[in-house]
């Protein structure tokens, strides 16, 4: 479990949550609006789209704010030690234990407990949620004494809890219960108009830890790059990228943005550079059409990466693909490259 998993959240000033696209600002107002509400809230959202910020935001705008923050990621845990950091445990309830300890819902009396991965929660400890979340009792790992507490829960998951519900895998009078409203949020590729204005940010930031005399400008390329990618990692995925960016200019003009870390650069000495050797594509119909398209594909793919030096982003570029659709077309044709 990591430390992150293991605290709560200090209190003081709003999380920073950054962003002028349409689609933010309205997850924002409707964000706002719910944590008013003293009530369950499910959150639902891609990895890297910030579930725990928008967890913490509703704290802080909740008339709970005075009190304790809990976060625990249920995906960490396994079910026995799951039940034990929710609920907590007598001394003696299993080896080990030598003293009672508290559990997260009685750490966030009066306050918020946000369960992150909430999908991946057994049925046996869905079980225990649900009462405490209904009657706000439980008893603690090997007790037998009830326990009042009054905690907000705030569930978040990329699941389809509905669909989990109907399979069995997932209690039907929990989700009631924690479904007081669902806020969906919008991951990067929806909210486009905040792709620059982020990166921006995060390049200032990274900025200031390498105490670099000015923010590295972006060239039209890499700008073009930025906004033409999927982002699947989302926000946290674009703040990894320009922070690796930043680092990699020295200080410079950003002018290629390399999106993954991984690329292997001797990978592509076996890329074929004499593309006269292609085979041209005309309106033959005496040759399939499949034919005629793969070497329609494989020569705009050895051109592509010529003209960009062999770079695989520059390439992607210049196909109007993203990387990892660049990718999946090199990786289908590396063998005839």
């Amino acid at each position: 479990m990591s430390q992150r998993d293991s605290e709560s959240f200090g209190m003081g000033t709003l999380p920073e949550a950054l962003g002028v696209s349409e689609a933010f600002l309205d997850f924002q107002q409707r964000l706002s609006a719910v944590a008013k509400i003293d009530r369950p809230v499910l959150l639902i959202g891609e990895r890297g789209t910030g579930k725990e910020l928008a967890a913490a935001r509703l704290h802080f705008l909740s008339q709970r704010w005075q009190g304790p923050l809990v976060a625990l990621n249920c995906a960490a845990l396994s079910e026995s030690v799951l039940e034990s950091e929710l609920f907590g445990h007598e001394a003696g309830a299993f080896t080990g234990a030598v003293k009672r300890r508290e559990g997260r819902f009685e750490a966030a009396d009066g306050g918020t407990l946000f369960l992150d991965e909430i999908g991946l929660v057994s049925l046996t400890v869905q079980e225990k949620i649900l009462r405490a979340v209904e009657y706000g009792v439980f008893q603690r790992v090997g007790g037998s004494s009830s326990v009042r507490v009054n905690a907000r829960i705030v569930g978040a998951t990329n699941a389809d809890l509905s669909e989990m519900s109907r399979g069995g895998k997932f209690k039907s009078d929990l989700l009631d219960r924690l479904s007081f409203d669902v806020l969906y949020l919008p991951p990067l590729r929806a909210r486009r108009e905040d792709i620059e204005f982020l990166a921006m940010h995060f390049a200032s930031g990274m900025t200031r830890e390498l105490e670099l005399a000015a923010v590295p400008e972006f060239s039209s390329g890499a700008l073009d790059s930025l906004n033409a990618h999927d982002w699947p990692g989302n926000v946290r995925e674009l703040k990894n990228v320009i922070e690796r960016s930043v680092y990699r200019s020295g200080g410079g003009k950003i002018k290629r943005i390399e999106f993954d870390p991984f690329v292997n650069p001797y990978e592509l000495e076996s890329v074929s550079k004499n593309p006269d050797e292609d085979e041209r594509v005309s309106d033959d119909l005496s040759r399939p059409l499949q034919e005629q398209v793969k070497a329609l594909e494989l020569r705009l793919l050895r051109k592509a990466l010529m003209e960009a030096g062999y770079r695989q982003q520059a390439a992607a570029n210049k196909l109007g693909l993203t990387y990892y659709q660049f990718r999946s077309m090199y990786r289908k044709y590396k063998d005839e490259l």
